[in-house]
């Protein structure tokens, strides 16, 4: 049972999906900065001045705070301001990635777009092809 386990992790698509995990999880956090830092303060500079993070709607009758912080600490609320940044969190993500891929892709095509160097004939041929000319030289 040992063996199997260790072919199963020396295949080669096991540590890729481990290596794509790690790389995605380093990632995430740079869309989240990006997110958070970057594009969120633009958002609400265009919207007003407005932060979404602190948008949420109380559950409890006895949440009276102004920040989702405190409010959670008073009781229930929906946070619908966490889920605005969250859906453009994806949605940035998922258009970085298309724009990745459309340049993967491209990158593809143009590769097999070139043209393979023929592959040299073999010896016989060329030492045929070279009696053939000599032949037709004299």
């Amino acid at each position: 049972m040992l063996d199997e386990f260790k072919e199963f992790i020396a295949r080669g698509n096991v540590i890729d999906l481990a290596v794509g995990v790690i790389i995605g999880g380093a990632f995430g956090g740079i869309v989240g900065s990006l997110t958070d830092d970057v594009i969120m303060p633009i958002v609400g500079a265009i919207f007003g001045g407005f932060d979404f993070s602190n948008y949420f709607l109380p559950l409890a009758s006895g949440v009276t705070a102004t920040t989702l912080a405190e409010a959670r600490e008073q009781g229930a609320v929906l946070a619908y301001g966490n889920f605005i940044t969250v859906v453009i969190n994806f949605l940035i993500l998922a258009w970085i990635i298309f724009l990745m891929v459309k340049a993967v892709n491209r990158f593809r095509r143009r590769q097999a777009e070139v043209p393979a160097e023929p592959a040299a004939p073999p010896q016989d041929v060329q030492l045929l092809t070279e009696i053939r000319d000599l032949l037709a030289r004299k």
